[in-house]
Parts: structure tokens; C-alpha cells; sequence
């Protein structure tokens, strides 16, 4: 008890005030000195210089809109002699921030509503009609079976469905790709970006580029790295991928656009900087459904007015355009707060060679002498005396 009331009495009746001790230490003053090199190159080198310290920030305000140019040619049994232009191999004509470009396909020609075999898997191969429940659907299967076992060749039977017909095989995938010639085609992106703190507008076509530029010119990293019209199989290279084996399969492209302005320069220093990776995991875990696919169908009707349509089944690659950055700007408030954080940082110094010379010193206990100063109360000082 008597050990928590000196405890108390000590709290609330005792005040504490810094004492100034000049120590003269070799040691301790290259510690000191050292320690307040080391607090200043942070302040100055990472807060202000790296960091920017003096400034004010905003995200950016973007749109993106593309625009394709290419044509190919193919011919092939099943379509013969095609031309290939934008309206065929950009589907669909317009996403958000994204384009998605055709570069394989497996077409399936003139179907129409009626019934056929189902294509044989184990779920569908039949040798009676008691293997075929009449209505039954499959997740993975192409209509709904009406219960008969039919031929689908000469050596296999399957349950015959309702559905459009004939039903799709997509079991080879066409190899090179059906639209190898799509690595020559090129991209214009049209990038505007907004810093609505600083009002900043501005676009990744640069005021000095004219139309006879844009006619010619293709994005390259060394000689050209402001043109905004990219050659699809370049961007594909430069994320370290062939062009020609994703396009068997496709995959997910991520362009990449950033814009780090420093606002106390000039507008012309705002700068795009471009950069490309492959986002559709390409690891040894993702051999099962790799690539990206979709279908869709071109719906039509022959002379008998009977609705017909071409399935196709596309593989190509989607460009997602990623933009992305931060612009800063001079402004007084965030300059006076880090310069008084630095400040308060000088503190370190002083408690750490405070801890040296009081705590692992040899001469610990005579430096504790100079450093401390107890002082009773001035009036019970002259009580004492009158007594």
C-alpha cells in the first residue's frame, strides 16, 4: 500500500521538465550527427524529392473508344473464298473499354429447327430406344431428346433431340487459326483523361499529330512510343506470347495506359506510357477450358421461308484497355505538414542517444547525475528553513 501511495503522490504531485546537458562525446556526437543526416536524406530524398511531398494529388477521369482496320482473306471448303473486314471479326461492334477480335471459328452451316442425332458423347450413345428418356435435357447437350435411338453414322447410334440441326462439332479446333492474318491488323485507341481537381484535360493523340501521321505511323516502344495505333500481333509479342498460338484458342490481352503527370511542369510533359500483359492465366493449372470463346448466329430464310441460320463458335483474343494514374500539383497545406513532420522526426535523434548515454554507457550513472535535477517544493523549502 505504501509502495502504490509514493506511486500516486509521485503521478499527480511531481512535474517533469526537459534539462539541457551539453555532453562532450566523440561517440554520442557522431551518433547524434549521423542519426540527423539519416532523418534529413528521408525527408528530403523520399518525402519531397520521390515522393512529392509538396503536392496535392488526383486519380484520373478516363474514356476509351477503339477503332479496327485490317481485312483477310480465307477459303475453305465449308465457306469457300471469304473476305474477312471489321463488321465480320469484331463482334460485338462496341464494349466498354474493350475489343474482342475474332481469329478462329468453327461454323456450323444451314441449320434449322427439326430433329437429329445428338452428338455422340457418353451421356448420348444409345443402342435402343429404352436408352433415350423422351424430354430429357442435357447442360452439355445441343435439344431435347425425344426418346428414339437414331443412326449418327454408320458405326455409332445417339438419342435423337429436337434442337437446330445439324447439331455442332466442335471437337477440333482448327489449327494454324482460321484468321492467322489478324496479327497484321491494327488498333487505334482514342484515350481521353480528366483531372477534375486540377481542371487538366488532355488525350493520348498529342496536339502536334496530324492525319497524314495517323495514316502511317505504328506504336513502337523505341521509335515510336506516342503513336496510338497498335499492330495486334506486336502487342501480343510484347507481352512475350505468340501471336499465332493464342489466336488458336484466344485469350484476354490487358493494354495498359498510364498517365503520372507532374502538374508544375508544362502540359507537354503529361504523357501516356504504354505497356502490355497477358491477363487469361496461362500457368500448367489452366489446360482445361483455356483460351476464350463464345457463340453467337447469323439468322436468316431460304426460299421456302423456312428460318435458317450459320452457328459460329468464336475464338480471338479481347484487348482490355486499362487506364490508369495520378497527377499532382504544388499546394502550400501538404508542403507544411511534412516540413513540420520532418521537424518532429529530429526528436529520434535526441531519444535515441538519450537511451545511449543513460542506459549503455559506462558512465551511465554520472551522466544520469548531470541529466537529472530533483527540486522540492520552493515552499515547503522555506517552512523547513523557518522551523
Amino acid at each position: 500500500m505504501a509502495g502504490c501511495a509514493a506511486a500516486l503522490s509521485s503521478f499527480f504531485f511531481e512535474y517533469h521538465t526537459p534539462r539541457i546537458v551539453l555532453i562532450r562525446s566523440r561517440k554520442v556526437g557522431l551518433m547524434n550527427r549521423g542519426v540527423q543526416l539519416i532523418i534529413l536524406a528521408y525527408v528530403i530524398g523520399w518525402v519531397f524529392v520521390w515522393q512529392k511531398g509538396y503536392q496535392i494529388s488526383d486519380s484520373v477521369i478516363s474514356s476509351v473508344t477503339t477503332k479496327m482496320k485490317g481485312v483477310a482473306l480465307t477459303n475453305t471448303s465449308d465457306l469457300g473464298p471469304r473476305i474477312w473486314d471489321v463488321a465480320d471479326y469484331v463482334v460485338p461492334a462496341q464494349q466498354e473499354n474493350a475489343v474482342f477480335v475474332m481469329t478462329n471459328i468453327i461454323a456450323t452451316l444451314n441449320q434449322r429447327q427439326g430433329t437429329c442425332a445428338e452428338y455422340p458423347d457418353p451421356e448420348t450413345v444409345c443402342t435402343s430406344d429404352d436408352n433415350c428418356i423422351p424430354g430429357s435435357t442435357d447442360v452439355h447437350g445441343n435439344g431435347v431428346a425425344t426418346g428414339k435411338c437414331v443412326d449418327f453414322n454408320d458405326h455409332v447410334k445417339t438419342c435423337e433431340v429436337m434442337a437446330w440441326c445439324p447439331v455442332e462439332d466442335d471437337t477440333y479446333v482448327p489449327r494454324p487459326a482460321f484468321l492467322k492474318a489478324a496479327e497484321n491488323f491494327t488498333m487505334l485507341i482514342k484515350n481521353h483523361i480528366w483531372y477534375r481537381k486540377f481542371n487538366f484535360t488532355k488525350r493520348n493523340i498529342l496536339p502536334k499529330t496530324n492525319a497524314s501521321y495517323l495514316r502511317s505511323c505504328i506504336y513502337d516502344a523505341e521509335t515510336d512510343p506516342f503513336c496510338p495505333i497498335f499492330r495486334l500481333g506486336q502487342i501480343v509479342e510484347s507481352a512475350g506470347h505468340s501471336f499465332q498460338q493464342m489466336a488458336v484458342e484466344g485469350g484476354i490481352m490487358g493494354i495498359q495506359i498510364n498517365w503520372g503527370c507532374n502538374l508544375d511542369l508544362s502540359a507537354s510533359h503529361c504523357l501516356p506510357k504504354y505497356s502490355f500483359l497477358r491477363l487469361d492465366g496461362q500457368d500448367s493449372d489452366s489446360k482445361v477450358s483455356p483460351g476464350y470463346n463464345f457463340r453467337f448466329a447469323k439468322y436468316y430464310k431460304d426460299e421456302n421461308g423456312t428460318e435458317v441460320r450459320t452457328l459460329i463458335k468464336a475464338y480471338g483474343i479481347r484487348f482490355d484497355i486499362i487506364v490508369f494514374g495520378k497527377a499532382g500539383k504544388f499546394d502550400i497545406i501538404p508542403t507544411m505538414i511534412n516540413i513540420g513532420s520532418g521537424l518532429a522526426l529530429f526528436g529520434v535523434a535526441t531519444v535515441l542517444c538519450d537511451m545511449v548515454v543513460l542506459y549503455l554507457m559506462k558512465k551511465r550513472l554520472y551522466y544520469r547525475e548531470k541529466k537529472y535535477k530533483y527540486v522540492e517544493d520552493y515552499n515547503q523549502g522555506l517552512d523547513d528553513r523557518a522551523e
